[in-house]
């Protein structure tokens, strides 16, 4: 659900909607800043047609196997933890201008969202390519089907609710992921 209806984008912001048509976002039409919109499109890999969401989640598994891959195993984990951190702290505020900018509650080509989560699911796993491939398909599953509490988070106004409900999925990924690591069944 990441774009309003087209009759809801067009409402004068402050108007309200049905309750299942949210109203526009408060300074919509004023451009997101440049750091924004580089930030929050992850250097415009979220243009990226189809399923922008799948790309940025490809290349955070690839961007981090290289990056996890020069570190010794000893770092992984707190450098995957603070890397979570870091998206978050500057993709919140990225997220907020860009949805503000482009008028709608969750913009399709916003995938730092993806980003975060996909780093949650690939924390303290192993350097192979069937864990990687593993984290990858289970954060898309948990990121598409919103288990509970997943599709409340993203009720959190603007950016703050299009990355938290990506950190969600991406614990159910690493919940998940972790217990196929315990029982063998990536070995």
């Amino acid at each position: 659900m990441k774009d309003i209806p087209e009759a809801a984008a067009k409402r004068p912001a402050g108007s309200v909607g049905s309750a299942a048509v949210p109203a526009t976002i408060a300074g919509a039409g004023s451009p997101a800043p440049t750091w924004a919109t580089l930030v929050a499109t992850v250097l415009g890999i979220g243009r990226l047609r189809p399923g922008p969401g799948t790309w940025g989640s490809a290349t955070t598994v690839l961007l981090w196997a290289a990056v996890a891959n020069a570190l010794s195993p000893s770092l992984r984990t707190p450098v995957a933890v603070i890397l979570v951190a870091l998206v978050m702290l500057i993709g919140i505020p990225a997220a907020t201008r860009v949805a503000r900018g482009a008028g709608r509650k969750d913009p399709q080509f916003v995938v730092i969202d993806e980003v975060a989560g996909q780093l949650v699911a690939l924390i303290a796993v192993p350097l192979a390519w069937k864990s990687f491939l593993a984290g990858f398909i289970l954060f898309r599953v948990f990121d598409i089907v919103k288990p509970p509490p997943v599709r409340q988070l993203e009720t959190i106004p603007e950016g703050a609710g299009i990355v938290l409900d990506d950190i969600a999925a991406g614990l159910y990924a690493l919940i998940v992921m972790h217990l196929f690591l315990h029982f063998g069944l990536l070995s």
